[in-house]
């Protein structure tokens, strides 16, 4: 009942929607703007090596200037063996303690664990799903809170927004709790912090996206987006 109270407090989507394309330049300008819309039969087929290269990617970026990571990568893909899981995990210890002394990463000794940790992971899903991108591509949006925290529990520094922006960047369908998107939230009338970090504010912003999604037939990815971009400075990636 609270849940159905909470939601039909907020404004429609159209009215954010409206408000998103006056700030853009207009429908096609904002369309522009919007990511592809998800696809689950290329999901499927994301081999576990990407996934888990993906994983690294944002595990390191948390906290580090983005451009950094980027400009190392190429390092990173040598140093961890093209994140193939099923080498990674055979590696004994001199080779994980090794790479707290290479140049050709970002040697932080927690996140290098997270990804022995990780190519566990990956391959544990793999195992019991055929493949990484197999099991996300069946795991439907209106349960991103669910997922979430499967990440956090069975996988190594992927909880907040670095499993939010994994999901993303591998092409998974789901929102992302930037600055901007929350604050457009609250702007519509859902009662959450400015930081949603609470297992009880991201289950709020569940409710209200699978709304929207039934309100307006939109991938979770636009909605979204189009949220953070229609209030705000836009700071970053939504």
């Amino acid at each position: 009942m609270a849940k159905a109270q909470t939601i039909a407090r907020t404004i429609p989507f159209k009215t954010i929607l409206a408000r998103a394309e006056k700030r853009k330049g207009g429908p096609k300008a904002l369309q522009k703007l919007l990511p592809p819309k998800p696809d689950p039969k290329a999901l499927a087929k994301f081999p576990d090596d990407r996934i888990l290269a993906e994983m690294t990617r944002r595990v390191f970026s948390a906290g580090f200037a983005w451009s950094v990571i980027e400009n190392k990568w190429p390092g990173f893909e040598k140093a961890f063996l093209g994140f193939k899981p099923s080498k990674l995990v055979f590696q004994p210890d001199d080779f994980w303690d090794g790479l707290l002394s290479d140049a050709r990463i970002v040697r932080n000794g927690a996140k290098i664990t997270s990804v022995r940790e990780n190519a566990a992971f990956v391959q544990e899903i793999a195992r019991e799903h055929g493949s990484f991108g197999q099991f996300l591509a069946k795991w439907p949006s209106s349960d991103q809170i669910g997922l979430l925290d499967l990440l956090t529990k069975r996988g190594s520094r992927l909880g907040g927004n670095s499993g939010q922006m994994f999901l993303r960047f591998v092409g998974w369908d789901g929102f992302v709790t930037s600055q901007d998107m929350v604050a457009c939230l609250r702007d519509a009338g859902l009662d959450i912090a400015e930081e949603v970090k609470s297992k009880g504010d991201l289950a709020k912003v569940q409710s209200q996206f699978n709304a929207w999604a039934a309100e307006t037939g939109l991938p979770y990815v636009h909605l979204s987006r189009i949220c953070a971009m229609s209030i705000g400075e836009n700071r970053s990636l939504h």
